[in-house]
């Protein structure tokens, strides 16, 4: 007997969803067709990555890529399955990758009116031992009708349009945001498509959890070492756990690791900092450049930026 509850005959797909915010926004359509080429993407990675042990994708492809990481098998496939996607909605002209050293122009019959910069599958240092690894993304508007060049993709993260990142896992999510808040799309393998699971998410004032690679604990800066030191030792409180909702990395790359997420976490509710400044305000001066960055609930953002400018002086 089949269960007719079971099986939501109204649900709310990434597409339906981007073509309602497309209407009230009176957009053409063209940021909707290149989200869908960047799920259809997403899709086919996720697939990939599952299916990496048996398909031999495991290991090292046998280069280094520009920002210096070591290239692997995964990294190549997912990366020609970005631009390949991208290209083919004909909706951009400038696509920057991490694993590519100059900006892409698109060729004139296929080129559109966005500038894409990606990490087609960050942490994938990680693919071997299947710990958590994703794709991130932010899209910008080109801004002239100059013949598209790699100066179009150096701007600041106040220019995004859109930007998102997806995680594979046990499941594969996709958080995007087009500017009107963060939406959670989950992708049901089901029927193949990414289905709104969290509308509007928004983050704490103050959290309870950091997250950083200790592991370069003897590197941090003082600033950092500092902020850790009072999540982990408290002076007051003694009996409340008080870790801040924060994620402290050094020396991102901007355009396609930091921009994104900051653009993310703002939305969210959040803020981002290099300590000296907001994240999305850097005028970048190349489309590897690399950035600090710490991320995460306001109260606790602000206070590390307080022992940021404490050990400036």
């Amino acid at each position: 007997m089949s269960d007719r509850g079971a099986f939501d005959t109204n649900v709310v797909t990434l597409t339906r969803f981007v073509l309602e915010e497309g209407k009230k926004a009176k957009g053409t359509g063209e940021l909707t067709t290149l989200l869908n080429s960047m799920c259809t993407a997403i899709k086919a990675i996720s697939t990939a990555v599952r299916k990496a042990g048996i398909a031999n994708l495991y290991g090292i492809a046998g280069s280094t890529n520009v920002t210096g990481d070591q290239v692997k098998k995964l990294d190549v496939l997912s990366n020609d399955l970005v631009i390949n996607m991208i290209k083919s909605s004909f909706t951009s002209c400038v696509l920057v990758s991490e694993e590519n050293e100059q900006a892409i122009i698109v060729e004139p019959e296929k080129r559109g009116k966005y500038v894409v910069c990606f990490d087609p599958l960050d942490g994938s240092s990680n693919i071997d031992c299947l710990a958590s690894i994703g794709t991130i993304f932010a899209i910008y508007r080109k801004e002239t009708d100059d013949e598209p060049s790699e100066k179009d993709a150096l701007r600041s993260g106040r220019n995004i349009v859109a930007a998102g990142y997806a995680l594979y896992g046990s499941a594969t999510m996709l958080v995007l945001s087009t500017g009107q808040g963060v939406n959670c799309f989950m992708l049901d393998p089901a029927i193949g498509e990414f289905i709104l699971v969290d509308q509007d998410v928004r983050i704490k004032k103050k959290g309870k959890i950091y997250s950083l690679n200790e592991g370069y604990a003897a590197h941090f800066y003082p600033d950092v070492t500092e902020y850790l030191q009072k999540k982990k030792f408290p002076e007051k409180h003694l009996s409340v756990i008080c870790l801040a909702t924060i994620t402290a990395t050094l020396m991102l790359r901007l355009l396609y690791e930091c921009n994104p997420m900051a653009f993310i976490m703002e939305q969210a509710g959040g803020m981002a900092t290099t300590g000296a400044m907001n994240v999305l305000d850097i005028k970048p001066d190349s489309i590897h450049q690399r950035a600090p960055v710490v991320l995460g609930s306001p109260d606790d953002v602000q206070e590390y930026i307080s022992i940021f400018k404490k050990h400036s002086k």
